[in-house]
């Protein structure tokens, strides 16, 4: 398993407490289920920041600020970025990943706002057309997310597609989600093709004690899930609006949990073109570490 060396220290003193904790039985189920949401937290640390300074400026920013929520927003989230660089907890890996996320994000928010899928109701300056800089950075906390969770809970997997099939995929989905406004939505087509390709796909993770196992699909779905739930939080922020929303705030539709999910399929690919999916059982000095990472003292 491969930690940054904060993540190194945290592991090493985690691991002196939990080694004395129940390992079988309701009681070491329950310390793996607790240490697979302090890991998943931890995976989350950079959507989770964005997202709570989303909801607290939402109620909290002064409107006689000199400067515009969304572009504090801006501000903070590149601050988060690079304190999380700074105090190595993040690689230079997954910063890049964010920046690929950040800009593949902005394009399409940019054609999104211009074809009046959602809008941004409030003023800015930091904006290109009608979409605030700080849009980018949802979709890289997706990509951060992705990344991290992978390194921590040491993913490995076993039958995964070939590389040129995902990446094919990927293009066909970020594609659709424009021309779709003009011609034939193929999603369903394209959701065909991800069970296809991906439906002998298991990833195993370990949590603590154990290694456990979850067929691929099944993973992007709940991952899928978890980002509606924070677009709920995101438009009842008012960080951005539906058009239905725009009388009122009521819960974003269930439909969209099709887009999130075709969405993730793009995230994860692009995520394995910087971290490359490795097979089980392969051993962990085959791998070489990113930038700033050095493997766990501690074992698994």
């Amino acid at each position: 398993m491969q930690f940054t060396s904060v993540e190194s220290w945290i592991d090493d003193r985690a691991h002196a407490v939990l080694r004395h904790l129940p390992a079988s039985g309701i009681a070491g189920a329950l310390v793996e289920f607790v240490v697979f949401g302090l890991k998943q937290g931890w995976a989350c640390l950079f959507g989770g920041l964005l997202l709570a300074l989303m909801l607290l400026s939402s109620r909290l920013w002064p409107t006689t600020a000199p400067l515009a929520r969304y572009d504090f927003l801006v501000v903070a989230a590149v601050l988060i970025q690079f304190g999380m660089l700074g105090l190595r907890l993040e690689t230079l890996d997954e910063a890049k990943v964010i920046l690929i996320f950040h800009i593949v994000g902005t394009a399409m928010e940019i054609f999104k706002t211009g074809a009046g899928s959602w809008i941004y109701p409030e003023a800015s300056l930091l904006r290109i057309g009608g979409v605030p800089l700080f849009s980018g950075f949802m979709y890289a906390a997706v990509g951060s997310y992705l990344a991290r969770v992978g390194r921590i809970f040491d993913f490995r997997f076993t039958r995964y597609p070939p590389l040129w099939t995902t990446v094919a995929l990927a293009a066909a989905i970020y594609a659709n989600f424009f021309t779709h406004h003009f011609v034939w939505d193929v999603r369903l087509l394209l959701f065909a093709a991800a069970a296809l390709i991906y439906a002998r796909t298991v990833v195993h993770y370990r949590v603590f004690r154990f290694r456990l196992r979850m067929p691929l699909l099944v993973g992007f779905g709940l991952v899928a899930l978890f980002i509606w739930f924070a677009e709920n939080i995101g438009t009842w922020s008012s960080a951005w609006l539906y058009p239905s929303q725009e009388d009122g705030w009521h819960p974003v539709g269930l439909e969209k949990l099709g887009a999130w999910y075709l969405l993730m399929l793009i995230s994860f690919v692009l995520v394995t073109l910087v971290h490359r999916p490795r097979p089980l059982g392969e051993p962990i000095d085959t791998v070489p570490l990113p930038t700033n990472v050095r493997p766990a003292s501690s074992p698994d």
